[in-house]
């Protein structure tokens, strides 16, 4: 079939798909961001909202949803990571049949738990290898050897047909026509549906087709001319995680998407963190990279009508931490900078002193490796012109420095602070509690410098409204390391709360 005639039959059972799609779940609804520089109007489907918080149910229902009395007797079997394994959970439930599932044993617990919940009964989670493709050559076995009927997680026409509802949602909303419409792009199926359904509607609306930056698989199948495999995959946008795409899908695809575009993980991270703010909501990475791939051409698309899918929120809670520290990064506000200063009292102190009052520390990491020169990595939340004006104040000040924000320096992307036990001299471990606001570190470092030499210092902003830091300092003579209680108490202004680092965890700490 080729895709003119694939794109017809696909128009078709959008169609049909209507009504089995809204005998389980309701339209969701089709939200908007303005933005004022430059003026945009952002249009998100927020499939999040959704019975399983993913678009993936559609396609996985209304395939279900037209196998025989005897297919569904007889079960089905399917291979996820995630959000297609719930959908067939769900249409399992709801149709009495029975689904096995099989998934990688990576698979995150919160995931194995939400299926078990959508299925019930009705659904056996194997966990089985340790990549998707892993897991999909068990279940093709399975299938073959037990007669059960494979749902395909996008390369089917009836599963991309469901997912086309979506669309069919969005061009009923009213809220059309749009300029552009940026479609994440996985397997393929929901932007082949998407795509096929929006052109109809919209003939001059342009089609981006997003990926990761290492999952470029349906872009390389287009200039291949076919599906190909890719090597490997990064899985931080675990649900377009996708070695190989679909043969219909690539059809569609190669045909009807405009072009092609590939966004960071770090460019993701941002997205989210854009879709808590504007809209209170937190997608999955692969939910957000169409938002990513918007926000990356923004200054592009001043005054067009663009269109999003937020295609799913499911995440484990862990994973936050990482897109938290990864977001400002990818939004250009977080700069890491090393910046060389004496190992001396009152060195760190002088630096944070000369420091302009509008930057703001959000990590600071250093640890004593050399009895001359230190080396703090400190990051700053800033715009672009402001860290203009902190690099101008660090030449100003004879401060050398290099940047070190990219996530190949492997030290600061995890945190690493070496020091050298061996350097500290009658040294003291401090946990620090004080009031998250502008100035309030060199406060308290004001107030020490004099007495003791800061040896070690290991902070990240937490979003609350104290600040805590880890530090440790070391004394020329056992009478200032006696002394230094007394010197914390007369600077207890400058913070909340402090305690002293016990002996059997100073020895952990020094080795």
């Amino acid at each position: 079939m080729n895709s003119e005639s694939l794109q017809r039959s696909l128009r078709q059972e959008i169609l049909f798909a209507r009504r089995r799609i809204y005998e389980v779940g309701e339209a969701t609804p089709l939200h908007s961001i303005i933005l004022e520089d430059p003026e945009l109007k952002i249009f998100v489907k927020r499939e999040d909202l959704s019975p399983i918080h993913a678009y993936k149910w559609r396609g996985a229902y209304n395939r279900m949803a037209q196998l025989s009395p005897d297919e569904l007797a007889g079960g089905v079997v399917t291979a996820s990571a995630g959000n297609h394994a719930q959908g067939v959970a769900l249409a399992a439930r709801k149709l009495g049949s029975h689904a096995i599932i099989y998934m990688p044993l990576s698979t995150p617990r919160m995931k194995q738990v939400a299926v078990q919940r959508h299925g019930g009964d009705c659904v056996t989670i194997r966990l089985h290898g340790d990549s998707y493709d892993s897991a999909s050559a068990a279940a093709h076995e399975c299938a073959a050897k037990d007669g059960l009927t494979y749902i395909h997680a996008y390369d089917d026409l009836a599963v991309m047909a469901g997912q086309g509802t979506l669309a069919d949602e969005i061009v009923m909303s009213g809220k059309g026509p749009f300029d552009v419409a940026y479609l994440q792009v996985g397997g393929g199926g929901m932007a082949a549906a998407t795509a096929t359904w929006l052109k109809m509607n919209f003939p001059e609306i342009r089609i981006i087709g997003v990926e990761g930056v290492h999952q470029a698989s349906m872009a390389a199948a287009v200039q291949a001319g076919k599906p190909i495999a890719l090597d490997q995959v990064d899985v931080f946008c675990d649900g377009t995680a996708v070695r190989k795409v679909g043969t219909l899908t690539h059809q569609i695809c190669s045909d009807l998407v405009d072009e092609w575009m590939t966004v960071s993980n770090d460019e993701v991270s941002a997205a989210i963190q854009f879709l808590w703010e504007q809209l209170r909501c937190i997608p999955e990475p692969s939910g957000a990279m169409g938002v990513a791939a918007i926000l990356k051409h923004r200054h592009q698309l001043a005054g067009k009508r663009v269109l999003s899918v937020l295609c799913g929120a499911n995440m484990d809670f862990e994973q936050l931490a990482t897109i938290a520290r990864r977001a400002a990064v990818g939004a250009a506000r977080r700069r890491y900078l090393k910046i060389q200063i004496p190992e001396k009292a009152g060195a760190m102190y002088g630096l944070l002193k000369s420091l302009p009052e509008t930057v703001n520390i959000v990590d600071f990491q250093y640890g004593k490796t050399d009895a001359e020169m230190a080396g703090p990595v400190i990051g700053f939340d800033l715009s672009p012109m402001q860290f203009t004006v902190l690099t101008q104040a660090l030449s100003d000040g004879g401060y050398l420095y290099n940047e070190v924000t990219s996530e190949t320096d492997v030290d600061v992307a995890f945190r690493l602070i070496h020091y050298e036990s061996k350097l500290l001299r009658h040294p003291i471990f401090i946990t620090l509690e004080f009031h998250e606001r502008s100035g309030a570190l060199a406060d308290f470092l004001r107030a020490v410098s004099p007495h003791s030499n800061l040896a070690y210092f290991n902070y990240v902003y937490s979003g609350e409204r104290v600040g805590r830091a880890l530090l440790g300092f070391e004394f020329e003579t056992p009478a200032g390391y006696d002394n230094f209680e007394q010197v914390l108490q007369s600077a207890k202004h400058a913070y909340r709360a402090y305690q002293r680092v016990s002996e059997s965890s100073l020895k952990r700490i020094l080795g």
